[in-house]
């Protein structure tokens, strides 16, 4: 059987625990090869300890794992972090080195065979090749990232685990970062996020784990969208509709109204493409301004909500 049939990550009933503490129980996923698969949840909730077991720096305390083909045992630790690369949150550099020194450290650290090719390969992989003489203690935080980045691409991983790439930075230097996971990804590498910014989440991942200690929910964006909301469109007119109750109640396709408090009207329906030109031509015939009409498309951050309720870290003993 061929190696890369196999998820690039496979977790099943992973569990950690700290003595009295459980840092995460019972995690189950995969990640398909070339995904960028996001990790989200609030602090405390696992996300972390769950990347430095698969990474190899923590053994859990029960559940198995693949990680880049291989199964997640002491045995198999060398040869797995061959394979992957971790960039934490701080990419942890030598500030007084220059952003080639640092490269040529760590290359030598790994003892990686061919290091200029593979320092020059990730320099322009994350387009920093003119700034390879510059002391990084000179580079703003967005470069750090993005050495950091260039690090972690030293050993051509097949998975590279990401944790918060774009904690701290402005709008600028984090679309720097998105446009970098998005060329990774067209490089087939299995990208591994784990992040608070739920646009980022929603822009950048295919799929997304939902985690408080243990798995809420894992799917598409839009997946988990239409598990947790009802169907609805949103109803704007120039007035308020005089017989609201007349015009929305013997729509086909509608089960349900209620005006929002900015105005809107918003109708519950189980299709709402047939719904939308059903209710349009009612509203015209009622003489209404019919000023707009579209699907009411709830944000990642609503699914994440409506799952996350609790503060772990606060509530943690």
């Amino acid at each position: 059987m061929r190696e890369n049939i196999a998820p690039a990550v496979m977790a099943e009933g992973l569990t950690k625990r700290f003595d009295a503490r459980t840092a995460f129980a019972d995690v189950t996923f995969s990640v398909d090869h070339g995904e960028v698969f996001g990790f989200l949840g609030p602090n405390g909730a696992g996300k972390t300890s769950t990347v430095r077991t698969l990474g190899t720096l923590l053994a859990p305390t029960a559940g198995t794992a693949t990680v880049a083909g291989l199964e997640l045992t002491p045995e198999n630790g060398v040869e797995i972090r061959r394979r992957i690369a971790v960039m934490p949150e701080s990419p942890g550099l030598y500030l007084r080195l220059s952003v080639a020194e640092n490269l040529e450290f760590f290359a030598g650290l790994y003892e990686l065979s061919e290091p200029r090719e593979r320092i020059e390969r990730a320099l322009r992989a994350v387009n920093l090749l003119e700034r390879a003489d510059d002391p990084c203690r000179s580079l703003s935080k967005g470069l750090r990232q993005r050495v950091g980045l260039a690090r972690a691409l030293l050993s051509d991983p097949r998975v590279l685990f990401l944790d918060e790439p774009t904690s701290g930075l402005d709008p600028v230097a984090s679309r720097e970062v998105h446009d970098l996971i998005d060329a990774l990804r067209k490089r087939g590498v299995t990208i591994f996020l784990t992040t608070h910014r739920l646009a980022e989440a929603e822009r950048l991942c295919d799929r997304v784990a939902i985690m408080n200690t243990t798995l809420r929910m894992i799917g598409r964006p839009d997946e988990l969208r239409e598990r947790l909301f009802s169907k609805s469109l949103e109803v704007r007119t120039r007035e308020p509709l005089a017989e609201p109750e007349r015009v929305f109640t013997a729509l086909p396709g509608v089960e349900g109204w209620q005006r929002a408090e900015d105005g809107a009207y918003l109708l519950a329906v189980s299709d709402a493409e047939a719904a939308a030109a059903g209710a349009a031509r009612a509203l015209v015939a009622a003489g209404a301004d019919l000023l707009a009409l579209s699907p009411s498309r709830h944000s990642l951050e609503d699914v994440y909500l409506q799952l996350i309720d609790t503060d772990v870290e606060a509530g943690a003993r």
